[in-house]
């Protein structure tokens, strides 16, 4: 039988097996579901089809006289069945609008935040990657005085990220607030829009002080690596303990969570399969056959990070395809008006 060409009825006790199962995390009997699906036959008939989707592949049987549970493939087909994502709960809804109403701050912050979130919204571990840092753009460049001796060059970059450094003149230096004023719009007007890995040097100003202050800052912007793409904030990695009962699962799962490489290749191949929700075997991680990943990217002028909870394929698909949607926009927007 085909993924998603099952019968009408096949599929109705296929999707009552997932939705109790989901609830209880105990095997489903026959007579539970005839009684609670409404299908309109006898418990007979609902062993019957459910022993055909099991041969099928769809629900399997932990042990004789036990109910049955989703396959890997029975998730696949529940989740692919759902004509829409779900929606959050109006106080959920609410606590998404008042996160980002109030947060401010630099970006790694901000993902951080975010990933904490995520997790609270929907009890699973939540994972953010950071915007890819290859094409980041310079929105704008500051030079600030913290002293006569001591100038801190700022940029913010496209991708919401904000790199500074102090940058120490000597102990004979006295720079005016007009030369570090001067030397911040030199700056400014030659690296605004500009990609962060190709800075063009500054045309001489003929100002022998300004000039060697513009110099200094750009050299020391030249040597910062941004924020980018490879960075992983994790939030709710306990809460992953409470979704398993074996302890060795639990460990498993949790080392993968502190590989921060591993983390960040899972979820781009997930995405770039075209997959929003990866189930069990189907992200490839052995130590992860007990999980499912849904996954979201989110987009800050064109450059893109990513969005994913982590939790037991006995997930609630629905409400978590729901949060992480809306989060993931909401965080691009932010990231984009420069919150």
């Amino acid at each position: 039988m085909v993924l998603g060409m099952l019968e009408d009825r096949k599929a109705a006790i296929l999707r009552a097996v997932v939705e109790e199962y989901i609830q209880t995390a105990q095997p489903v009997g026959s007579s539970h579901v005839a009684s609670r699906a409404h299908l309109g036959v006898s418990p007979a008939t609902v062993r019957n089809e459910m022993n055909q989707l099991e041969k099928d592949g769809y629900l399997t049987q932990p042990h004789t006289s036990a109910g049955r549970v989703p396959t890997d493939m029975g998730y696949r087909f529940f989740v692919d069945s759902l004509t829409t994502p779900g929606s959050l709960d109006e106080v959920r809804t609410q606590q998404v609008r008042d996160f980002f109403a109030r947060a401010h701050g630099e970006l790694e912050r901000m993902l951080g935040d975010t990933s904490r979130l995520l997790s609270g919204l929907t009890d699973y571990a939540a994972v953010v990657t950071a915007p890819n840092a290859e094409a980041l753009v310079v929105r704008s460049v500051q030079l600030v005085s913290l002293s006569p001796r001591v100038v801190m060059v700022v940029a913010v970059l496209s991708n919401g990220s904000i790199e500074k450094r102090n940058l120490d003149l000597g102990a004979d230096a006295a720079v005016s607030d007009v030369a570090v004023a001067a030397a911040s719009a030199h700056l400014g007007a030659t690296l605004t829009g500009r990609v962060w890995g190709a800075m063009p040097p500054a045309s001489p100003t003929g100002d022998a002080g300004v000039d060697d202050l513009v110099s200094r800052a750009h050299e020391a912007l030249c040597s910062v690596t941004p924020t980018g793409g490879d960075q992983v904030y994790v939030g709710g990695a306990a809460r992953m303990a409470a979704a398993f009962d074996a302890v060795g699962t639990i460990r498993q799962v949790l080392d993968i969570m502190e590989q921060q490489y591993v983390l960040v290749t899972l979820l781009r191949d997930v995405l770039d399969r075209g997959l929003s929700v990866a189930i069990g075997a189907e992200h490839g991680l052995q130590s992860l056959a007990d999980c499912s990943l849904v996954v979201a990217p989110y987009d800050v002028e064109g450059e893109r990070g990513t969005i994913a909870i982590l939790g037991p394929t006995r997930m609630h698909y629905d409400q978590a395809l729901a949060a992480v949607g809306l989060v993931s926009e909401r965080l691009g927007r932010a990231l984009s008006e420069g919150v």
